[in-house]
């Protein structure tokens, strides 16, 4: 029988682990069965994606162009390559508020690169298997992250919503107040007539079915309104019928190192936000699990190639998923679907596309920030404990005051604290009587137990209960029931025996766990012992062991 040689088995792995993250015809077994479902929801997905897509674009500052071109082009990548059957990707608010500044600081003409680079460094997440981080987030920063994202979005349509421009500062509260000294009378009761009338059409069209495109029908009374009345309110203005060529973007070596920081922060967005919605998609629907790697390896490629058609980023979006879901979407056909009646539709109305009036778009997407925001959610987790409403309070606060990456990491560094506390509060060090019949000497032995957690953040208490003992001359360290022990647990302990042994006083340890055994060594723990037969691995012989040292010390009469 021939062995393989180890580096055939070597690029046998390889090449497995590399096919893992490629599309593959299992995608669309059940295909044959699905694909009039798969066709109907992609229709109406594709209806509720375009004023989403047309909103994003212009309020991203990339413009309308862009935000059909990434729903179409990484509509179609995401799909193909990524790791969810049912996932709708394309331009998202969460996107639009982090691209935004950069834009603002940066021009459009960086756009395609910060896409490029951005996509690149979720595909390589992908690569390294590093799909799985975000299951690390906690749930109260998740919810924080997005009522934060919500409220910046909604303060980002106020600037078009009252017909101004918007603020210089790139704070969107602070630029939203800017925005209000620039109103005029009566441009302003137009621009909120018109947000106030797609506002009600979307309110009120789900009460008619709740599957009515509420959104593309108000943008449609809207541009129809505006054109028929001779509205002085600004529209979207003229669009490319299709796509256009796609164009590798260059820029100077100073130029990339100054966007290297932003691409960051736009690919751990991307990332994100398309892992949890993911997430979200095999819990609504029966359509299998997602694998998190190839939804990275997908959505990366999806923002590389949307970068080269003068897109932008692209990442996973749960609102559109969740329609493709409900609407009987099973298979990648939907979201296929999806990106090709975009096309259709702006290669076929690109110009009656253009008469949208702009304050209607900031209309969807304060109604879209509104429904983002579950007062439900919100009392779960405010009510959940304590420390998890501060948690979540804390990431919705710097999510609009300062930065939605900062938000993230702040929020997981504020959680991890409290439940290192938590962990910390756990450990626990307890007095125990001495098993069986008592003896005489037996109060000069003291018998303790160490349970729970013994790290750096509940190490020093060991210190201070054990080592207040005045009145004993053996100490026995009860170990079994320790649960976690790392460095500073270990090296608290051989302090612990090497201040003991100097006043006198025996130390033994009594069940310390195999798991343990290799650091305790490694830091010194066993070497502080007096002899190494002060190691039990029964409770019973180190009690013997403790009466039989102080009968020995016990002065002869």
């Amino acid at each position: 029988m021939n062995t393989p040689t180890p580096d055939a088995a070597t690029r046998r792995t390889a090449w497995g682990y590399v096919r893992s993250l490629l599309p593959a015809a299992s995608d669309y077994r059940d295909l044959r069965r699905t694909w009039r479902g798969d066709l109907l929801a992609g229709l109406t997905v594709g209806i509720v994606a375009l004023p989403l897509a047309l909103a994003f674009g212009v309020s991203s500052g990339a413009g309308a162009e862009s935000g059909l071109i990434t729903a179409i082009v990484a509509g179609v990548v995401a799909a193909v390559f990524g790791g969810s059957n049912v996932q709708v990707s394309g331009p998202t608010g969460a996107m639009v508020v982090v691209l935004g500044p950069i834009i603002a600081a940066h021009g459009t003409g960086v756009l395609a690169i910060v896409c490029v680079m951005a996509g690149l460094i979720v595909l390589a997440a992908g690569a390294l298997r590093l799909g799985r981080a975000v299951t690390y987030i906690p749930w109260p920063v998740i919810e924080g992250f997005a009522l934060g994202i919500a409220v910046i979005i909604f303060l980002q349509q106020v600037p078009a919503a009252v017909g101004t421009r918007p603020g210089r500062s790139p704070n969107a509260f602070v630029a939203a107040v800017e925005s209000l000294a620039g109103v005029r009378w009566p441009q302003v009761a137009l621009t909120l007539g018109i947000v106030a009338l797609v506002a009600a059409v979307m309110l009120l069209t789900p009460r008619l079915h709740p599957r009515f495109p509420g959104s593309i029908v108000a943008i449609a009374v809207a541009a129809l309104l505006s054109w028929a009345l001779h509205l002085p309110v600004t529209t979207i203005g003229a669009l490319p019928a299709g796509l256009p060529a796609p164009v590798l973007p260059s820029a100077a070596l100073p130029v990339l190192g100054g966007l290297v920081g932003p691409a960051i922060a736009v690919a751990a967005l991307a990332a994100i936000e398309s892992l949890l919605s993911a997430r979200v998609a095999a819990s609504i629907s029966d359509t299998g699990p997602y694998d998190a790697d190839r939804e990275l390896v997908g959505q990366g490629l999806a923002s590389v190639v949307a970068g080269l058609f003068g897109g932008m980023p692209a990442t996973g979006a749960i609102a559109r998923t969740a329609v493709n879901v409900r609407s009987g979407g099973r298979t990648r056909l939907a979201a296929v679907v999806h990106a090709l009646a975009l096309l259709l539709i702006v290669s076929a109305g690109a110009v009656v596309v253009g008469t949208i009036p702009l304050a209607a778009l900031s209309g969807v997407l304060m109604v879209t920030a509104c429904r983002m925001i579950s007062i439900a959610t919100v009392r779960s987790v405010v009510g959940s404990t304590r420390t998890d409403a501060v948690v979540f309070i804390v990431t919705a606060v710097v999510t609009v005051s300062v930065d939605l990456i900062y938000a993230v990491l702040i929020g997981i560094a504020v959680a991890a604290f409290f439940a290192l506390r938590t962990l910390a509060r756990s450990a626990g060090v307890h007095r125990e009587e001495l098993p069986g019949h008592a003896q005489a000497g037996d109060e000069r032995i003291a018998l303790f137990r160490l349970d729970g957690a013994l790290f750096f953040g509940a190490a020093e208490r060991v210190i201070e209960r054990v080592g207040e003992i005045r009145d004993a001359e053996v100490v026995i360290l009860r170990m079994s029931q320790l649960q976690v022990l790392d460095a500073t647990g270990a090296q608290v302990i051989g302090e612990l025996i090497h201040g003991l042994e100097r006043r006198g006083v025996t130390v033994l340890i009594k069940g310390i766990q195999t798991r343990h055994m290799r650091l305790a060594e490694r830091v010194g723990v066993i070497a502080a012992l007096r002899h190494s037969n002060h190691l039990f691995d029964a409770l019973e012989p180190a009690v013997e062991h403790a009466r039989s040292h102080v009968l020995r010390a016990a002065p002869r009469g």
